[in-house]
């Protein structure tokens, strides 16, 4: 979900932006930012004849409330899953007509349909799929420390040194975990013994943060922080064009108790400008050859079976669970279709944000 770094973000735009007339037509994106290969972007403009216009935010709940307040002008926003059946209840998005992107049913991969929240599609057309866990540096952990669970948290000797995702879902997802419980737990009960645990871990934090962790964690300024696969699969692996060298001495761990499974959708704004440009370009990123490149761009696995085929045997193997790791994961849902849910959440959210916020 999600970033690496602002150079790519102003590689991409200057692609973008390249060789385009005042008078062409522009596809505008709202998602996470780094998330979409510039060499894709680059394919599609000049095959469509097109400019696209990418926007980017750091968390569900910002873009949600941007939205909210009358940020329009967008054709395709990439939620998580869990937020889509709540944007369509609010008229913010439309229903796809398949017959506009045909790749999308015939190259999805059915072996992610148990990780997606409506595999029917109705508003919906998956993306990519992130894990959270924990990025760590190797180095720093102390002995004894385990990576792979939630426990770790408690860890007295990572006292300032851990960063939580600025999430609500995601935090309040973890407590829960971490005690037994569904990530999409309804529970009063158990949502405030989540709240509990949150509140002890923060003893320990330096701060919440959806963005800076992976950079600071390779700098040794955070030892362990809470953040998506996708990330740390970026900076493990490095990026030789953009003179960046593999870090072999981090790491990313899932807990054992229990970890996120979150997909990006690409949705149709309901005020889209340029409709039928949103769904060639959706039907343009379910082609073999560009989800390959989105992949090896952004780290992240694609249900786009062809494309997936395409990779290389160990890079596909890297970031692609096994069915044992897999099964220990829970899908992140919607819980907004109950007031009275929601608005426990927000209040146990409100709790672990107020006092001695990071």
């Amino acid at each position: 979900m999600r970033t690496n770094g602002i150079p790519a973000l102003a590689a991409a735009a200057a692609v973008l932006l390249a060789g385009c007339g005042r008078q062409t037509r522009t596809l505008h994106v709202y998602t996470w930012s780094d998330y979409i290969s510039p060499e894709v972007v680059e394919e599609f403009s000049r095959e469509h004849g097109c400019r696209v216009e990418i926007d980017t935010f750091e968390s569900n709940e910002a873009m949600y409330a941007k939205l909210k307040a009358g940020g329009t002008g967008y054709d395709i926003i990439t939620p998580s899953s869990y937020l889509v059946s709540l944007m369509a209840r609010e008229g913010l998005i439309s229903e796809l007509d398949h017959s506009k992107m045909p790749n999308v049913r015939r190259n999805f991969d059915r072996s992610f349909a148990g990780q997606i929240v409506d595999p029917e599609f109705r508003y919906n057309v998956p993306y990519a799929v992130t894990y959270t866990g924990f990025m760590y540096a190797k180095d720093r952990i102390p002995a004894g420390a385990d990576v792979a669970s939630w426990s770790i948290l408690d860890s007295a000797a990572l006292k300032g040194k851990v960063t939580l995702l600025d999430d609500m879902r995601e935090v309040i997802g973890a407590g829960l975990m971490a005690l037994g419980h569904s990530i999409n737990s309804r529970d009063a009960g158990e949502i405030d013994a989540a709240v509990a645990k949150v509140l002890a871990w923060k003893r320990n934090i330096r701060k919440f943060d959806a963005e800076s962790y992976k950079t600071e964690v390779a700098s040794g300024a955070t030892w362990l922080g809470h953040g998506y696969s996708t990330d740390a699969t970026q900076v493990i692996v490095g990026d030789e064009e953009e003179g960046d060298a593999p870090r072999p001495d981090i790491g990313f761990a899932l807990p054992r108790e229990g970890f996120t499974i979150a997909f990006d959708e690409m949705v149709l704004s309901s005020s889209a400008p340029e409709p039928d440009l949103a769904y060639a370009f959706m039907n343009y990123l379910y082609t073999a050859e560009a989800s390959k490149a989105n992949m090896e761009y952004n780290k992240g696995p694609m249900p786009v079976a062809p494309g997936i085929a395409a990779l290389d045997e160990d890079f596909r193997k890297g970031i692609i669970l096994d069915a044992e790791t897999l099964a220990k994961g829970q899908v992140l849902k919607s819980i907004d279709d109950d007031p009275a849910v929601k608005a426990l959440y927000d209040r146990a959210w409100d709790r672990i944000k107020a006092t001695g916020d990071k």
